[in-house]
């Protein structure tokens, strides 16, 4: 049989055509739905034009159902440039990317400040619309922007981290009158698609950053009520439900009320950060509650005080992107991975080459990596 052309854009123009396999042995749905599942997410738009069967797997999700019950998960990154009205995704590799539909907003929320995460197969993107707060959820089976559900308390300017289908957020800034920091949390469920309210934070804080590490939600940094600089973290234990004080967790990582939250992300259920002031990467020692020095990350994120830079968690990689130099003409998007060893001086970077021919701009405004 041959399949439709699709030029590698995956369009959804041809109908998905059944082949005749009277002639030969066929394998059972359930063990063809195993098959399919293991292939890589970036392909599945040729195994929907060969099939209606695969096509209506994917539409329901039940693919990706089939990939957690296996234990087959691939990495994807989900960002937005400045400039950008649409969201791109790329593979693991950055060897295929795609164009996500544009969110149907309005001017205020296209232009305004966002935040994002994901849950299972969810991406939430939060922001501000001219009637007020909204969330917005792209569910990657139906390629398909949902609105909500909504937060139990709107907020802007917040820690989040992703554990598999939940995603936890807390603290940031009210949205109705943008004037009080918050220290309540929620936790959000994919498969029923709904928020649940956590006990409050020990301190309040508002441009913090959050991240999943053995399994507590920790959330670090920030300003205080009185628009102090926060250096402790707190976490959150989902057996006890009780949130736990780190007196200096950032005693060793420079601060300053102008710049970003702090950069830092988890592999291997380690922590690191990116110090927005030295360029320096740094894991934490959780022991000794201090930081120890990786050597430097090849992306300026002392360019503009970590503004602009997407520093993730890949798997059991870190990734970091945006521009190698100061300079106006000579800044271009840049993206690199490491695969990070806690005992090594120095790590080495690799630069990865994005394909497709997209140019996107250095500054990078939402990231979020979706692991399914």
């Amino acid at each position: 049989m041959k399949v439709p052309e699709n030029n590698g854009k995956g369009s959804s123009d041809e109908l998905p055509q059944d082949a005749d396999y009277d002639n030969v042995p066929s394998l059972s749905d359930e063990l063809e739905n195993v098959v399919f599942a293991r292939f890589p997410r970036a392909e599945y738009w040729k195994l929907c034009c060969l099939s209606k069967r695969f096509l209506s797997l994917i539409k329901g999700g039940e693919i990706f159902k089939m990939r957690k019950r296996i234990g087959f998960k691939e990495p994807s990154v989900f960002m937005l440039a400045s400039g950008d009205t649409n969201w791109w995704t790329f593979d693991k590799n950055f060897e295929s990317r795609r164009k996500l539909p544009v969110i149907p907003s309005d001017y205020n929320f296209e232009y305004g400040d966002k935040e994002s995460f994901s849950a299972g197969t969810h991406l939430f993107v939060s922001g501000k619309e001219i009637d007020g707060a909204v969330v917005w959820r792209y569910e990657l089976a139906a390629n398909q922007w949902f609105k909500g559900p909504f937060m139990i308390t709107p907020r802007c300017l917040f820690a989040s981290a992703t554990c598999g289908n939940f995603a936890f957020i807390a603290g940031g800034l009210e949205t109705e009158t943008c004037k009080t920091v918050l220290n309540s949390a929620e936790k959000y469920n994919a498969e029923t698609k709904s928020w649940e309210r956590l006990p409050n934070m020990i301190r309040r804080r508002k441009l913090c950053s959050g991240c999943c590490m053995d399994n507590r939600f920790y959330v670090i940094g920030g300003l205080d009520e009185k628009h102090k600089e926060l250096k402790c973290g707190e976490f959150f234990d989902q057996e006890t439900r009780k949130w736990t004080l780190i007196p200096n967790m950032l005693k060793d990582i420079p601060l300053s009320i102008s710049q970003s939250p702090p950069l830092i992300a988890v592999a291997n259920n380690e922590l690191y950060s990116l110090d927005a002031c030295s360029n320096v990467l740094k894991v934490y020692e959780k022991e000794c509650n201090s930081w120890k020095k990786l050597g430097p990350v090849p992306v300026r994120a002392d360019a503009q005080k970590g503004w602009g830079v997407a520093f993730k968690s890949l798997g059991n990689e870190l990734l970091v992107i945006g521009a190698t130099s100061v300079s106006s003409s000579e800044r271009a998007l840049t993206i690199y991975t490491c695969c990070p060893d806690p005992a090594m001086e120095e790590l080495e970077w690799r630069k990865i080459k994005y394909g497709g021919g997209t140019k996107l701009n250095p500054f990078i405004r939402n990231c979020a990596v979706m692991v399914a």
